[in-house]
């Protein structure tokens, strides 16, 4: 009976690398993005405001009020998200989110897997009229580095 292919953690665009950590080898996924792609996420940053893990997660923590946003795909944010953040993918935030953050003026801090997405959809939703839109740089990659709490 054939087996089923498992389903790898890694994204198809990830290259693979082995690296050699406190003595053992570990496979991990270094992001390879086209020069083209990289091109479009520094046009867009030049026009949006980004902030850090270490800006978000002493808000997170005292409550503070803003949208945070998860611009990943459906099984990335399924497989762990930061705490609270809502689900509005990247290929559907421009189409949803005047049903989700009517008001245009709301903060709303955006993330991703390093900040590439968030950034492209920060400059989107800025173009759509939203005048408090923050890209989280570093994205969920850095969160977890930090050791910060995630949910799934």
């Amino acid at each position: 009976m054939p087996r089923r292919r498992q389903r790898s953690a890694f994204s198809p665009f990830d290259k693979l690398v082995c690296l050699r950590v406190n003595g053992a080898v570990e496979d991990r996924a270094i992001a390879k993005h086209a020069s083209e792609f990289l091109k479009l996420v520094n046009d867009a940053k030049s026009r949006i405001t980004e902030c850090t893990v270490a800006d978000v997660k002493p808000r997170l923590d005292a409550g503070e009020k803003f949208f945070l946003v998860d611009v990943r795909e459906e099984r990335e944010y399924a497989a762990g998200h930061l705490p609270g953040a809502a689900h509005l993918g990247k290929g559907v935030i421009e189409r949803d989110i005047e049903q989700a953050v009517p008001d245009t003026t709301t903060e709303i801090v955006l993330y991703c897997g390093g900040g590439y997405r968030s950034a492209l959809a920060a400059d989107n939703l800025q173009k759509m009229g939203y005048s408090n839109v923050i890209s989280m740089d570093g994205g969920i990659r850095a969160w977890r580095e930090a050791g910060y709490l995630i949910e799934s």
